[in-house]
């Protein structure tokens, strides 16, 4: 398919404008400049029944976690959703309109996560601040009315990377049991030489250029690369990770890293679902307010998350 004219307008008037990429800005002009163009393409805050602010308290100081509830007093399953950025770019606050909309259609709480960012915080501070994060919604399940035994883990790009690292940790290290991982166009190979990366040259949309400038933030040293928390495709084992839904996008440089994960993961005995849009470009699933495939993608990921919230209810569910 061609270039979605969405897509397509944004790359021209980029063009127009003569405007710089991300990757040749400063990093605060970079987060400035990512916050206006997610908070354009997000449209009208979804309501929600109720939103909290709460920190959960780590060795290195305290992680934000924002909880949306769709229904104010109902024990409900819970996605842990970890925000797109590259590890640089990006908050809660880009974060915002996928958390509310998930929760509305999923029936869920989602609990977004502020972790640490690069080059502040190298890896594995992402990491590490996401599994605390995810740990934190398990244990204080009771108080923040999650059920315990129905939590999953998601996040799009830099956020897929982080939830793909939370399932690999949470099966190596005792838990918790997640449900499910929603993976959406998520970075899976510091070092992935793949068709899409290379055809990923466009320098008015997200590009290759995008992931070296990221990479380089975020790595402090280059033999992190072949570490699975931070390459998940170089895992050596990907058996007994929870079930994954992949979203990947036509135009994107990830898709090709993110559809080897979901065969990766398929050949381990996983249940996956992978599903590639085609006409999108990356960063689509957060352009609710403009793109009516990103509501149709949200829609999907939700249809999946109840089925598998719902699997786990069920006597001898799948781990």
């Amino acid at each position: 398919m061609s270039l979605h004219p969405y897509f397509r307008a944004l790359r021209d008037e980029h063009e127009r404008s003569g405007a710089p990429a991300l990757y040749e800005m400063s990093v605060e002009d970079a987060r400035r400049a990512d916050r206006l163009d997610t908070a354009r393409a997000a449209g009208t805050p979804e309501p929600v029944a109720r939103v909290d602010d709460v920190p959960v308290a780590t060795p290195a100081g305290d992680v934000p976690l924002r909880v949306y509830r769709p229904r104010a007093d109902d024990v409900l399953p819970a996605l842990v959703y970890f925000h797109g950025g590259g590890w640089v770019v990006g908050g809660l606050e880009t974060a915002d309109a996928v958390c509310r909309s998930l929760a509305n259609r999923a029936g869920c709480v989602v609990v977004a996560v502020g972790y640490r960012k690069a080059p502040e915080s190298k890896f594995p501070a992402a990491v590490d601040d996401c599994r605390a994060a995810t740990e934190h919604v398990a244990r204080d399940a009771a108080r923040l009315g999650v059920d315990a035994e129905r939590i999953a883990v998601g996040g799009d790009s830099a956020g897929g990377n982080l939830a793909a690292a939370v399932t690999l940790l949470a099966r190596d290290e005792g838990g918790p049991r997640l449900a499910a991982q929603l993976l959406v166009y998520p970075v899976t190979d510091y070092m992935a030489d793949t068709q899409s990366m290379r055809d990923g040259g466009d320098p008015h949309l997200f590009n290759r250029k995008s992931m070296e400038w990221y990479w380089g933030h975020y790595l402090a040293d280059a033999a992190n690369a072949t570490d699975p928390l931070a390459s998940p495709l170089r895992a050596a084992d990907l058996a007994g990770l929870p079930p994954a839904l992949v979203v990947t996008a036509e135009f994107d440089p990830l898709r090709d890293e993110g559809e080897a994960y979901a065969r990766r993961l398929e050949d381990a005995g996983v249940d996956v679902e992978l599903v590639r849009y085609e006409g999108l470009a990356h960063g689509f699933f957060t352009m609710v307010g403009v793109l009516a495939e990103a509501r149709a993608a949200h829609d999907r990921a939700a249809s999946w998350l109840r089925r598998r919230f719902e699997a786990r209810r069920e006597p001898g569910g799948p781990a």
